[in-house]
């Protein structure tokens, strides 16, 4: 069958489009970006258009294959490649980069699925306006890929995750039929939102080939600041504070625990530290305003001088320029490839109720140094939505493998805990193959239940992206 197939997709696609087993370049479309997992696949297909990939889609249907669907293979779930003894092929959107409309008077734009995310963000400033969807691997990861494990990011706390810029969706389901679902509406009050299965499903129920996304007006000025807080909880009152002075226009807010800096200044060139002393927690904050003139910087110094003077703030440093400003970004991003560096680390992609995120900290190291008193905690992320990246890092004195080996004595009283909080267990990253178990323990029964019942009605045979996202049912 296998052979057969091989031939009938050559006969259907053409010979550049298809990357075999024994091409060297296949390499990077069967490994995961971080080396975590090496699969295998039948074939890399590439079509370059949407009826390409339904042809694909119908083939593989007549053939029994699954397909896994792949963007810019940047997923942090093990969702973006096989499993090492499936007969799939890997359906790869990166020929499939182009904008297709850019609507001014309409503030969308419309784009394929394997646009790169800086690309439209580029695209957006070139006509005057803003696609606010940032991230750290926004210079490889496609938008298809964003939208199928509705990506996160630092700017969630004013424009939502990647959903709240979703207006259409062009969709081939497993069956090889194309969904034309790329209105630009923001009111279309008759029915079912379809597109709402497919934003998040992590190509489980069909291969997102277009999308229709808002735009917004491009913000004319940025004051960044970086503040020590004595807190979890005074960077929240900080937060809330300058929300409201600022009129709702903070745009992003982060919180970082001294021990992130640490391995950030060891192992990173180029990271400073802005301060003078040293401080337990610190706040990234950035806030725009529509124009320059808006008088932002007075209202934002005024309220930082309140906060000073009651002691919910320690120091503040405001970016001068925009080399500062980008100091102080680099300082944040630089955390995650410290980690690396520093050694064996347990992650967790959490979220709790904002309201919330201090106790949950308080508690989360208190059980995790219960459990190994020599852990270090390296706790950061986007405080403003709810979203910690609760990180572990190996004690100095203890090797990696048999620190790596107590994953899941770390992972789940953090994970119970979480969901004490009223949290989710993966609040960005999505599910993939790593957090299914996790989704068996914790989701709703009847969650569970309707998320299989929409998998049956749209790929009764399980042929996309099998055994990720869903857990299979136990007897």
């Amino acid at each position: 069958m296998t052979q057969s197939f091989l031939t009938a997709l050559q006969e259907t696609i053409a010979d550049e489009a298809i990357i075999l087993p024994d091409d060297s370049r296949i390499t990077p479309y069967i490994t995961e970006w971080r080396g975590k997992f090496r699969s295998s696949a039948l074939a890399v297909v590439r079509p370059a258009a949407t009826e390409d990939v339904a042809s694909v889609v119908k083939l593989c249907a007549a053939h029994g294959i699954a397909i896994v669907p792949q963007g810019g293979n940047t997923s942090l779930v093990g969702g973006s490649v096989p499993y090492e003894d499936e007969a799939a092929i890997i359906l790869s959107l990166d020929r499939m980069g182009g904008v297709r409309e850019l609507d001014p008077i309409n503030n969308t734009i419309t784009v394929d699925a394997g646009c790169i995310l800086a690309e439209i963000q580029t695209a957006a400033e070139g006509a005057d306006l803003y696609f606010p969807l940032s991230l750290g691997a926004e210079g490889s990861c496609r938008i298809g890929g964003n939208i199928a494990s509705n990506a996160g990011g630092i700017l969630t706390l004013r424009y939502g995750n990647t959903r709240d810029l979703v207006l259409g969706l062009e969709v081939v389901l497993p069956d090889g039929t194309i969904w034309h679902g790329l209105n630009s509406l923001r009111k279309n009050n008759t029915g079912y939102d379809l597109k709402q299965l497919f934003i998040g499903s992590e190509g489980t129920l069909g291969i997102i080939t277009g999308a229709c996304l808002k735009l917004f007006p491009r913000p004319r000025h940025r004051l960044t600041a970086m503040l020590a807080v004595p807190s979890p909880a005074a960077a929240l009152t900080v937060l809330n504070s300058l929300n409201s002075a600022s009129g709702g226009q903070v745009e992003a807010f982060e919180i970082i625990a001294r021990p992130c800096l640490d391995i950030a200044f060891r192992h990173m060139e180029n990271c400073r530290d802005p301060f003078d002393d040293v401080h337990d927690w610190y706040g990234l904050t950035e806030i725009t305003a529509g124009r320059a003139d808006s008088g932002l910087d007075e209202t934002i110094e005024n309220a930082l001088g309140e906060l000073f003077e009651a002691g919910v703030v320690s120091d503040v440093v405001i970016a001068q320029n925009d080399s500062q400003r980008g100091d102080f970004w680099y300082l944040r991003e630089a955390i995650v490839e410290a980690q690396r560096l520093e050694g064996g680390s347990i992650k967790h992609d959490i979220s709790v109720p904002v309201s919330r995120i201090a106790d949950f900290i308080e508690a989360g190291i208190d059980r995790v140094t219960e459990i190994m008193p020599d852990i270090r905690p390296t706790v950061f992320g986007h405080i403003g939505d709810g979203n910690l990246h609760f990180n572990m890092m190996q004690p100095v004195a203890m090797d990696r493998a048999d620190f790596l080996a107590r994953w899941d004595d770390i992972t789940g009283p953090i994970h119970k805990l979480v969901m004490a909080h009223g949290g989710s267990f993966s609040a960005e990253h999505g599910v993939g193959r790593l957090k299914l178990k996790d989704m068996a323990a914790y989701k709703d029964p009847a969650e569970l239940a309707m998320m299989r019942a929409i998998k049956q009605a749209l790929d009764p045979d399980n042929r996309m992206n099998p055994g990720k996202l869903i857990p299979d049912e136990t007897p």
